[in-house]
């Protein structure tokens, strides 16, 4: 995993030592969290200048999390001031730079509570003229929709406040970054995000200053209600919004099909494409398909029908796209044994040392994990709540654990009472082990317990993928699958999908031009000229 470098010289606010170690522990956390994080496209941040990053907000905490792990330079992040008062919470969200905001309807003092949010905005809008940097989720709150929700207008009021004062100063213009924010699933651990970072948006001048007062808070409102406007269009793009999840799945199993049908005619070899290649394939099938909807409705209704009726089929089998994709013309016994005994030779370094290490060091947080997630639940806690909860529980239960592990491990291999250390002063060889420090032992264990924990993550990735592949092998030799109706049917698909792309200018392509700001992909798709003709 590449993280961006901070940037450095004037202008840019230093990266003090509290914030570099609280961006290190959500490093270490998301990177455990996810399997696969990619940051794409880190040079479209402006060089210089202030810069508000905005985003969507699917996932509770996990959101600010990766964002503050994956954006260089010190990140300003706005919360609900209620996170704040959360005893150890609290001070991690402001060490990363968390800023609070009182918002009028979460407070029984509306005019107080209205004024100082006021306050706050003012003085986080001139962080951003002088060249610092702020993150803010636009939607105002977390939520599991599969669209952008109703967008709020404090990053525009923001931003008219930082352009006005560094222009008074004569400083760079603080600039707008869109970012998309992908996930495979973000509540469900060892999964895949994308981090993507899109070019700044343009906006018309901000209006002048004037000597009427009401003429000068009716021009402001104008221009900061067409900011907020092109900010839901832009986030509903860099999102891959849809209407809903029906529609966003249809999507990401479209872009396998078409992606297959691609590798499959150009001979190459099928491999699974990075996180970040499948949110561009996404991005691409959305556009063609919110084209294909506007210009010719039949057709694409005819083949949203038909991909509907070969998913179903496919469901219903237990069978995934790739399974299809991926079988050979001829089976040979070569690929079965070859997955066999990467299964068996990851699952005997898995039950080892390795395993049972990361067990003991790792097992009860992991239940009392689950069993505060299984609470909550009950409760009717929503999906993004769940996975913040996920995360906040183990920030505490799993360092505890390793505390308790470390001091109970060390007493039995030092302590003069204990079997293990009778066992140990026995043999001369293994003496030496029952005289170590004690702190040199409780820091080996304390290190052992995540470092085992990692290890056996990545063994049982192996396992899983290769029991699969195993499970795969079974299937292709099933006489109760006609997979040559089923392989006809997709590749007929799949063609149906690449072929409307090739007569499309989509996202990807070397001619592709993106849309203003405040519009959706679609504007910019366009025939191609043999196509037209």
């Amino acid at each position: 995993m590449r993280w961006p470098k901070d940037p450095s010289g004037p202008g840019r606010a230093k990266v003090n030592r509290g914030y570099r170690l609280v961006r290190r522990l959500f490093r270490s956390l998301v990177a455990v969290w996810f399997r696969e994080i990619n940051i794409v496209d880190d040079e479209n941040i402006p060089p210089e200048g202030g810069v508000i990053f905005i985003a969507w907000h699917p996932s509770g905490l996990i959101d600010p999390m990766l964002l503050n792990a994956s954006l260089p330079g010190k990140i300003s992040i706005i919360a609900k001031h209620t996170l704040f008062k959360l005893p150890l919470i609290g001070r991690i969200l402001r060490s990363a730079g968390g800023v609070p905001v009182e918002r009028a309807q979460d407070s029984d003092d509306k005019a107080g509570a209205s004024a100082r949010n006021a306050k706050m905005l003012g003085e986080v809008s001139s962080v951003v003229a002088n060249g610092g940097r702020l993150m803010i989720f636009p939607e105002g709150t977390t939520h599991a929709d599969a669209s952008v929700k109703k967008i709020r207008s404090g990053a525009g009021r923001i931003l008219l406040a930082a352009r006005r004062e560094a222009v008074s100063k004569g400083l760079p213009e603080p600039q707008l970054v869109p970012i998309g924010l992908h996930y495979s699933n973000s509540q469900r651990f060892r999964e895949r995000a994308a981090v993507v970072i899109e070019r700044s948006m343009m906006f018309d001048p901000i209006p002048d200053l004037v000597e009427d007062e009401v003429v000068q808070d009716q021009n402001d409102r104008a221009w900061v209600g067409h900011v907020t406007e092109a900010i839901g269009t832009e986030l509903q793009r860099a999102s891959l919004s849809k209407t809903s999840w029906r529609e966003r799945t249809l999507i990401w199993k479209g872009r396998s099909l078409a992606y297959a049908e691609r590798s499959r005619m150009s001979e190459g070899k099928m491999q699974k494409p990075t996180y970040a290649e499948a949110v561009l394939g996404a991005r691409r099938v959305r556009a063609g398909w919110d084209f294909m909807a506007t210009h010719r409705p039949e057709t694409a209704a005819a083949i949203v029908e038909e991909a509907e009726a070969h998913f179903e089929a496919l469901e219903h089998r237990d069978i995934t796209p790739f399974d299809v994709d991926a079988r050979p013309e001829r089976l040979s016994t070569g690929g079965f044994v070859k997955a066999f005994f990467s299964w068996a030779w990851a699952g005997a370094w898995m039950f080892g040392l390795i395993s049972w290490g990361a067990m003991l060091g790792n097992i009860v947080p992991y239940k009392a994990n689950a069993l505060l997630v299984r609470k909550m639940e009950g409760k009717g806690a929503g999906k993004s709540i769940i996975g913040t909860i996920k995360i906040l529980s183990a920030i505490v239960f799993f360092p505890i654990w390793w505390i308790i592990a470390s001091l109970g491990a060390t007493w039995l291999l030092l302590n003069n009472a204990s079997p293990i250390n009778e066992l140990l002063q026995m043999h001369w060889l293994l003496e030496p082990l029952a005289n170590l420090p004690f702190y040199l032992v409780f820091c080996v264990f304390f290190v052992w317990w995540p470092t085992s924990a990692k290890a056996h993550l990545k063994l049982f990735a192996k396992v899983v993928v290769s029991w699969r592949a195993l499970k795969r092998w079974q299937s292709w030799r099933s006489d109760e699958v006609d997979w040559e109706q089923l392989v006809a049917r997709q590749r007929s698909l799949a063609g149906r999908l690449v072929g409307v792309g090739e007569g499309l200018v989509l996202p990807g392509d070397p001619d592709w031009v993106d849309p203003p700001a405040g519009q959706d992909d679609v504007v910019s798709v366009r025939l191609r000229a043999t196509t037209a003709a």
